[in-house]
């Protein structure tokens, strides 16, 4: 069986790839047959594959196995082919329930990359550190803006965007360099003490945090926010960061009961209610990497943002880094995604309209949604080391047989979204979207 990687043409943006030159070269060696669809925009170039033997055509069609990274285009899909994407399906997205008709009827096989997990049903295979990595820079980047057009002189507004750098290495760099002009010459006192919060703790938050850590900084807890952003006195050459849990964005309703993580991810709302907005005033820039979905209480919602910004009040918070970037969802004032050519927008509380750039009264908000696109050679590299264990077993399963008797690593089979055309048993629920 022919493995194909298609060339991604969901956007001009998409420069990732899921699998580099060096794994397919590798898979090569074990007597994989790859061909890699010619594309322009990937961040590896043809001839970075042809240089090293692999094969590069316009067209793929005939492989069988399709390897790609975001949805296909419905046009493009052909019939009884095996797809392996982001679907993003499984939640029942509208957006996404034609695309998923049009395989229905065409008798196409579909691996979702983000429901393969383990028992615990924990992500396997992803590009959040990645996304929080970028998403950081972005962020970082926007504050230092935001800064400047308030007639603030900073060391954030020497960083750029992540796109703009040649590397990682190369942002990185410029990260080590404000560093070492806040070490040297400290936070100004408009923008002091600068507090960044990270609501949530997963992949996407350990990926932002790793680029914060570069700056020299020290970590509070929750507890201390309200003192330490009140205190002019303290030192002016750190970063201060502060992490938020569970238990410390939301509270239970019934007076006294104390919080219990099992029971808030079982009832969510039924039994929980925001409190997160205690802190929002605190802080001068918040990240959100965390998983929502409408069972849970909003982070930040319209209401808290209006009183935040009643009238003329100017609240320390600045810029919001929605990495997880859900539409009216855990930041409700994230209306928009954003892209890399126009990475951010202010929300205006007072009238809930939003205007392009730093300026503006109400917080930056960036929410761009391919953020791992914007550090596409890293990024690639990392999924495609993670996603090449798994294909010898995948070349080697009998794509023909039962679903029930299809022999595949466990994982992978619970990503199968649709066998043939068909729903498998762990995803009929979706039948109620379509």
């Amino acid at each position: 069986m022919k493995i194909g990687v298609r060339a991604e043409d969901k956007n001009e943006w998409e420069a990732r790839t899921p699998m580099v030159p060096d794994d397919v070269r590798k898979l090569e060696s074990q007597g994989i047959s790859i061909i890699i669809q010619s594309s322009r925009q990937r961040a590896y170039t043809d001839d970075e594959y042809t240089d090293t033997g692999i094969g590069v055509r316009k067209d793929i069609n005939d492989c069988r196995l399709i390897f790609g990274l975001k949805e296909i285009p419905i046009k493009k899909l052909q019939p009884e082919k095996i797809y392996f994407v982001f679907a993003h399906v499984a939640k029942g997205q509208a957006y996404n329930m034609p695309m998923l008709k049009r395989m229905m009827e065409l008798g196409v096989t579909l691996v979702d990359y983000e429901r393969i997990v383990d028992k615990q049903g924990r992500r396997l295979i992803f590009f959040g550190r990645h996304a929080g990595i970028a998403g950081m820079i972005n962020s970082l980047w926007a504050l230092g803006q935001r800064f400047a057009i308030e007639n603030c002189p900073n060391p954030l507004e020497n960083l750029r965007q992540a796109r703009t750098y040649e590397n990682l290495a190369q942002a990185r760099q410029a990260m080590r360099a404000v560093s070492e002009a806040i070490k040297k010459t400290g936070i100004p006192p408009a923008m002091h003490p600068l507090i960044v919060g990270f609501a949530g703790y997963g992949n996407v938050s350990r990926g932002a945090q790793e680029i914060l850590n570069l700056l020299p900084f020290k970590e509070i807890r929750p507890q201390q926010l309200a003192k330490i952003s009140r205190d002019p006195g303290l030192a002016r050459n750190v970063v201060y960061k502060v992490v938020f849990k569970e238990e410390h964005s939301v509270q239970p309703r019934e007076k006294n009961r104390p919080f219990n993580l099992q029971e808030y991810f079982e009832f969510g709302s039924e039994k929980y209610k925001n409190a997160f907005g205690r802190y929002l005033d605190h802080l001068t820039l918040l990240i959100n990497g965390n998983y929502w979905d409408a069972r849970f209480p909003r982070i930040l919602t319209l209401e808290t943002c209006r009183n935040l910004w009643a009238g003329d009040s100017k609240p320390k918070l600045k810029v919001i880094g929605d990495i997880s970037c859900d539409i009216n969802g855990s930041i409700q004032c994230t209306v928009k995604p954003s892209y890399p050519d126009n990475p951010v927008y202010v929300y205006h509380p007072n009238t809930g309209e939003v205007s392009d750039g730093f300026s503006g009264h109400g917080p930056v908000i960036m929410a761009v949604e391919i953020l791992p696109a914007e550090i596409p050679r890293e990024s690639s590299t990392y999924f495609s080391g993670v996603l090449k264990r798994y294909i010898p077993d995948i070349i080697a399963a009998d794509w023909d047989s039962d679903f029930s008797k299809i022999q595949l690593p466990p994982e992978i089979k619970r990503a199968v979204i649709l066998y043939r055309g068909q729903l498998t048993p762990d995803y009929r629920y979706i039948h109620t979207y379509l």
